[in-house]
């Protein structure tokens, strides 16, 4: 178990599905985050692939919402990727960026890593927002980088944040 400000990321299992599966098929969620109709089928999918490692977060002994990360496996590009969505109902009490905080410091200290990335959608302003003032700073939009629901292609922004900047 992770323990930040406000959130605790525990790892996610079989048991959390249905309630990941909830929340992404919030609207508000659903819009930015990939799945198919069986978002049940999705989440199972990320619990099970190894490459991935998924913590639920906690807030009030209540499931909020999931991170998860992974790691770049050439050492010579070295870096830790994230995600997070949260149930909109908690959105603004700066829960995602403590969960952020939390499993970057963690992924420093007990991992080594120096350096983070996240691709928001380029349209999704609020989680840009959220990203900065954690630390993640604009690397460059990911032009046509991923296909919506709308069947057309939409922009990506890269974001990174190297360990020693990462807003406390």
């Amino acid at each position: 178990m992770l323990r930040g400000r406000a959130v605790t990321l525990r790892p996610a299992t079989v048991a959390d599905v249905p309630a990941l599966a909830a929340i992404r098929a919030h609207p508000e969620v659903r819009r930015w985050w990939r799945g198919d109709d069986d978002l049940a089928a999705s989440v199972r999918g990320d619990l099970a692939d190894d490459s991935l490692t998924l913590y639920a977060i906690e807030h009030d002994g209540r499931l909020v919402g999931a991170i998860q990360w992974y790691a770049e496996p050439d050492p010579d590009y070295r870096h830790a990727s994230l995600d997070i969505f949260l149930d909109p109902e908690v959105r603004g009490a700066g829960l995602g960026g403590d969960a952020i905080r939390t499993l970057a410091r963690h992924l420093i200290d007990e991992h080594g890593h120096h350096r983070f990335t996240i691709d928001p959608a380029a349209a999704n302003s609020a989680a840009i927002r959220a990203y900065a003032k954690v630390g993640f700073r604009p690397v460059g939009v990911l032009r046509r980088y991923e296909r919506g629901a709308d069947g057309r292609w939409h922009d990506g922004l890269l974001m990174d944040l190297l360990a020693d900047e990462l807003a406390e």
